[in-house]
């Protein structure tokens, strides 16, 4: 038996417990829809649902440019500091383009993406 003024995130959108500064807003209006709406109008809180997730979509859109800053840079970085830890001179992806076994593999994968795909659209 649950409170029915208790406040439960909906199993309709992503987890609302961990912080989202930039849409806390939106995520209060929604925990009050679901508190004061009927459970019956499954659709009262349908704008706001759709106003949260914008607002997630805008965050995370703003979470992946912010990640990807200078990519190349880091990613150089991480190639450099891993080559001197091993002791390497190749990158992993000069080792790639080497190893017999992956290209193996690769070709294989090729082979049978291109027969299910001529056994599909046949």
């Amino acid at each position: 038996f649950q409170h029915k003024n208790r406040l439960r995130a909906s199993t309709m959108h992503p987890p609302l417990d961990r912080p989202h500064p930039m849409c806390q807003n939106q995520i209060d209006a929604l925990k009050t829809c679901h508190a004061t709406s009927s459970k019956l109008k499954f659709w009262a809180c349908n704008e706001v649902k759709f106003a949260v997730d914008r607002c997630f979509k805008a965050e995370k859109q703003e979470l992946m440019v912010s990640m990807n800053e200078n990519f190349e840079s880091k990613r150089k970085q991480e190639d450099d500091a891993l080559r001197d830890a091993i002791g390497h001179e190749k990158s992993f992806e000069e080792f790639l383009k080497t190893d017999k076994t992956y290209l193996k593999e690769m070709e294989k994968a090729k082979q049978s993406t291109k027969e299910y795909s001529e056994k599909a659209f046949a």
